[in-house]
């Protein structure tokens, strides 16, 4: 048996280490108050006479020890929750820190020894505002720094003294994780090893004013079930399964092709169903109804249910109402394969004035304007964006990229483009300044909206963008190499009110407003039209498409499907909200959707609101196989009036015309008495006309009054049968 050496000391556990230099005072404040621009000039492991100083943020901690190559060496209590200790190291060495808290301990690498994880090009691209993948470099990103996986703090807050993470597992006290900033680009940076995906976190932004408070990450992927307000840590974890129709999308142009679009609010459409329960119901009944796409109301994160979507705070996270943002791709994804485009309406005019989200978000304006008359959105109690500065210029852009890149979005139906355009948009005299050249256009609304048009079109083929533009503002639809704003569509709002006015009236009284239906056609080709009957026309007191329809019930459902067969044969897209396509009567709601009850079978003994939706269905039908009636939508050859003028009678009738020259004829009559051998003068040489289409058919609910046989041209007139308030569709016969 070996002696012991008794000239040697008993162990007596770890050695203290030599104690550091200590702070500058001015530093240990700041630092401490969480307005230190360089935390991790201070905290970490720096060389120093003597070997490597250690210095730790852990406040509650019992005791803080650095651990090198498995020897733990205690670090000294400086007060505050700081602990520093100096090894006689010749270089900084790699090293974990054992963290005691009570009883427990925890052995975790030190957040700020590490280098900036976020490179130079990123950094440069964000200074310039030209970086159209933003979400790649700022927000919460799961990844492996250094060896060390984790997650990569980033934020721009430009005017901050200091901004810190606060997490759940820091109970919302960001001390501990100090982030530093990134110079002169305004970005804050801090890699956080261990920790992952699930991980709820906000940032704690000391202001330059001294003012302390947390924000939600204006880039956050995913959020929290509102009304709680954290960001969380996520990444994508979804294999698509659309590659045949993301290569093929952008064969046809949008302009040459069919596109009927039905518009949804998800969470009401079948209320309680998450986005993955959606993509096995929602794709199947807009396939079987024969739409080409569906409209999302919008989908990003939003406190208020009751805004729609419409009052955004997480511009990049799906609404975790109804799931992740991987349950959403799926919804997607089951559209695509279902062979259903996906359109959602974007929002980047405005933006609530929550004190958690992007509102004064360092303390001072920074994504809206700093002039008062600017900031404020009149009619909303929003904030407008600073559309002229330029990083929140590059957040926009980067967003629109980010739906069509990240969730194959096929295209942005921008919402309230008319509010961004204008200077004097709802404002009075005094409350607005013009713009340098005198007028009341918002030049950096234009310059911003151009080059969201010109980047997404570029990145993303096949991309269709759409204006909600209520005013006569020119080039709205025009390229914009030749000054115009670059949209694909724009929904003619015009064409809505006009034709709901003469609609809405009693039919003696229609003749007197017989232009309302015709006028569109002045200025038709002006630009690339949607025309929209959307949900705005069917709430807050405007009634339910049928319901705006004058008559008993059976007139009222008669002058429906008449409207929707003069609609979907005019000039332009067509677009639907829910539950008008099986005529409900009651206004939509949020809190309670569609009335689906309605369609059940013996519900009526008659087919009101089932032969409504076989309507839809079969104008679709014809819409898709009738190239005449989208193939030349913005070619003015394409329409031909056959009658125009026809005011005593409610007719209107006219020529739409494909490709090669084959036409279709639309006649609509908005009276409620037959007429027999309505005389039509139509040109052309067909030998024969047959109805393909007739709003008035039994299994509408309708009288059936048709025109069964084919109808033979004499001396260039027809003579037709005309039910009452319906549309009929004829086209050459023999086809």
């Amino acid at each position: 048996m070996a002696l012991r050496d008794t000239s040697l000391p008993e162990p007596s556990g770890p050695v203290p280490c030599a104690p550091a230099p200590p702070l500058d005072p001015a530093d240990r404040g700041r630092l401490l108050a969480g307005a230190h621009h360089d935390p991790h000039a201070l905290l970490g492991a720096h060389p120093v006479p003597g070997g490597i100083a250690f210095r730790a943020l852990r406040p509650f901690a019992r005791g803080v020890s650095v651990v090198v190559d498995g020897e733990r060496t205690p670090l000294t209590s400086e007060g505050n929750g700081l602990f520093s200790g100096v090894l006689p190291l010749a270089a900084i060495p790699a090293y974990t820190l054992q963290v005691a808290y009570g009883d427990d301990e925890q052995e975790v690498h030190d957040p700020h020894r590490f280098l900036p994880a976020l490179g130079e090009l990123d950094l440069h691209l964000i200074r310039e505002g030209r970086h159209e993948q933003l979400w790649h470099a700022l927000g919460a990103h799961p990844m492996t720094h250094e060896g060390v996986a984790g997650t990569r703090f980033t934020v721009w807050a430009p005017n901050a003294q200091g901004v810190r993470v606060a997490a759940d597992f820091t109970y919302w006290d960001g001390t501990a994780f100090p982030m530093r900033s990134l110079g002169a680009s305004g970005v804050w940076e801090l890699f956080l090893p261990g920790v992952g995906e699930g991980t709820r976190y906000k940032f704690e932004i000391t202001s330059r004013y001294g003012h302390r408070f947390l924000k939600a990450d204006p880039m956050a992927r995913l959020a929290e079930v509102p009304p709680d307000t954290a960001s969380i840590v996520t990444a994508s974890h979804y294999e698509w399964g659309d590659a045949a129709w993301m290569e093929h999308r952008g064969d046809v142009s949008v302009h040459e092709a069919p596109f009927s679009v039905y518009e949804v609010h998800l969470p009401s459409w079948r209320p309680g169903l998450t986005y993955r329960q959606l993509a096995e119901e929602l794709p199947a009944y807009v396939k079987d109804l024969g739409f080409t796409h569906i409209e999302l109301m919008p989908v990003a994160q939003h406190p208020f249910s009751g805004s729609w979507g419409y009052q955004v705070t997480g511009f990049y996270a799906p609404t975790a109402r109804l799931g992740t943002p991987d349950d959403f791709r799926c919804f997607v994804d089951a559209c695509h394969q279902a062979g259903i485009g996906v359109l959602m309406d974007w929002v980047p005019a405005h933006f609530p004035k929550d004190d958690w989200a992007l509102a004064r978000f360092d303390g001072d304006p920074l994504y809206e304007p700093g002039d008062a008359r600017r900031a404020e959105h009149p009619d909303w109690g929003t904030y407008e964006f600073d559309f002229g500065r330029t990083e929140v210029r590059n957040f926009l852009v980067a967003n629109a990229v980010y739906w069509c890149e990240e969730f194959h979005i096929d295209g942005l139906r921008v919402d309230a483009v008319a509010s961004m355009l204008y200077l004097d948009y709802s404002r009075e005299s005094g409350q607005w300044a013009a713009n340098e050249y005198g007028g009341r256009e918002d030049l950096a609304a234009m310059a911003f909206l151009q080059e969201m048009n010109a980047t997404v079109y570029r990145r993303a083929p096949g991309v269709v963008t759409i204006a909600e533009e209520s005013t006569a503002w020119g080039g709205v639809t025009q390229p914009t190499d030749s000054g115009g704003l670059g949209f694909g569509l724009k929904w003619n709002m015009g064409w809505m009110h006009d034709s709901l006015e003469y609609m809405c009236r009693e039919p003696v009284h229609r003749k007197y407003h017989h232009h309302e239906m015709t006028f569109s056609m002045v200025y038709a080709y002006s630009e690339n039209y949607v025309l929209p009957i959307s949900h705005d026309e069917v709430v807050h007191g405007k009634r339910a498409l049928v319901s705006k329809m004058p008559g008993d019930w059976w007139q009222q459902r008669a002058n429906h499907r008449a409207y929707l067969g003069f609609m979907w044969a005019h000039p332009g897209k067509q677009l639907l909200f829910m539950g008008q396509e099986f005529a409900q009567g009651a206004e939509w709601r949020e809190a309670e959707g569609p009335h689906w009850w309605l369609l059940d079978p013996g519900y009526l003994a008659e087919p009101d609101h089932r032969g409504v939706r076989d309507l839809v269905r079969d104008l679709n039908v014809c819409y898709r196989d009738e190239p005449a009636l989208w193939e030349r939508d913005t070619d003015p050859g394409g329409f031909r009036w056959v009658a125009v003028d026809a005011a005593d009678d409610n007719v209107f009738a006219f020529l739409r015309y494909a490709a090669d020259g084959s036409p279709l004829l639309a006649v609509s009559h908005f009276s409620p008495a037959v007429r027999h051998d309505y005389v039509l003068h139509v040109p052309g040489d067909v030998t024969a006309w047959v109805e393909i289409l007739n709003t008035d058919a039994a299994r509408y609910g309708g009288g059936d009054v048709t025109n069964a046989d084919p109808v033979k041209p004499e001396d260039g007139r027809i003579r037709l049968t005309l039910p009452p308030l319906a549309t009929v569709w004829l086209k050459p016969y023999p086809a």
